[in-house]
């Protein structure tokens, strides 16, 4: 039987992540995220995984040391949640869900919350997983942000989005803007490899915002600091595709 295995400074070096090793392209990418994951273990990160080679993992900070444009305190924040391919339907994602109310229980602290959507959207936890496990929508923000949580503590008052975070749109309205972070093992390649090329080739402007510590991810205009693509202000994905993609989008 698979178990769950907590990351720490001690195994990273040797423990897989994610599926983006297998990917040469993304190999500084994945480095890079190793690397994140090594500083943020000191404000609280937790990264737990079932010991497999696939995406079957879950990573969570208290809201206090949270890189999202959130506001509360005493509660836990789920950042990357993925359970897939394989994987799937064998009671997983309830197991590593589990792990984090059992943290923040242990911890004292009033509930766990997330960053959805109003369906189901690739890079996004499932709104309807999370609704099935009990949680509630307990905010929103533009075009389609749903903040959603759980209390363990019924007399806790539920975080919020960061008003500033809910303008759905970025403050550059030429070209492309784009904002990401290390956080996850692909923006490095996808942002400056991938979308820097299609700008160029189109000549169209770019903008591109690295999200380097938790004061840029609260500046953030949407509730998301993984990636996120903008063109002429407007919100177009939160994926990293080919070029194709984009010039569809666009």
């Amino acid at each position: 039987m698979d178990k769950i295995i907590r990351l720490n400074k001690e195994n990273i070096s040797d423990e897989h992540i994610c599926c983006a090793i297998s990917d040469k392209k993304c190999l500084e990418g994945y480095n890079a995220k190793k690397d994140w994951l090594r500083t943020e273990f000191n404000s609280g990160y937790t990264f737990q995984k079932l010991n497999v080679r696939g995406k079957v993992f879950i990573e969570y900070v208290p809201i206090e040391n949270s890189w999202l444009p959130l506001e509360g305190k005493n509660f836990m924040v789920i950042n990357c949640f993925w359970v897939s391919g394989q994987y799937k339907k064998h009671g997983n994602g309830k197991k590593l869900l589990q792990k984090v109310l059992d943290d923040a229980i242990s911890k004292g602290m009033d509930g766990v919350i997330a960053i959805s959507s109003d369906k189901k959207r690739p890079f996004m936890t499932d709104p309807r997983f999370l609704k099935y496990q009990g949680f509630e929508v307990i905010d929103e923000a533009p075009p389609f942000f749903r903040l959603m949580g759980i209390r363990v503590n019924p007399d806790a008052e539920f975080p919020k989005i960061l008003e500033t975070a809910k303008s759905g749109t970025s403050p550059d309205k030429k070209g492309i803007t784009v904002y990401y972070s290390n956080t996850c093992p692909f923006t490095d390649y996808y942002i400056n490899v991938v979308t820097k090329n299609y700008a160029k080739e189109n000549n169209i402007p770019i903008v591109i915002h690295h999200l380097k510590n938790k004061n840029d991810g609260r500046k953030m205009p949407i509730p998301w600091v993984i990636n996120s693509i903008f063109y002429k202000g407007e919100l177009i994905t939160l994926e990293m595709k080919a070029n194709k993609h984009l010039d569809k989008l666009i």
